[in-house]
């Protein structure tokens, strides 16, 4: 991941209202959630919803996929663990003992 990429993810989780989506898409596992689960849980309107959910799949924090009339949303793991990597990847490299 580069540090473009790396900023861009953490910009969208820098909102409450994203964070707090993701945070409640995470409890759910790999299968995630309904989006009228999320609004429900979260109230937040549906418009303003679908806007933050949109922030989180633009840079792959989430997935969404239909199963017939019901979208769900998915929270993309490896994305995440990819952002947690790059923060961490050079800890303590200057260090010296």
């Amino acid at each position: 991941m580069d540090l473009d990429t790396c900023a861009k993810a953490l910009k969208e989780l820098g909102h409450p209202s994203r964070l707090g989506i993701y945070k409640r898409l995470v409890r759910s596992g790999h299968n995630g959630l309904p989006v009228g689960t999320l609004q429900k849980e979260l109230d937040i309107p549906g418009s303003t919803l679908s806007h933050h959910i949109s922030a989180l799949v633009s840079v792959g924090l989430v997935q969404q996929r239909r199963d017939g009339r019901i979208l769900y949303c998915i929270p993309q793991f490896d994305t995440f663990n990819e952002v947690l990597g790059f923060l961490s990847e050079e800890c303590c490299v200057d260090e010296t003992a």
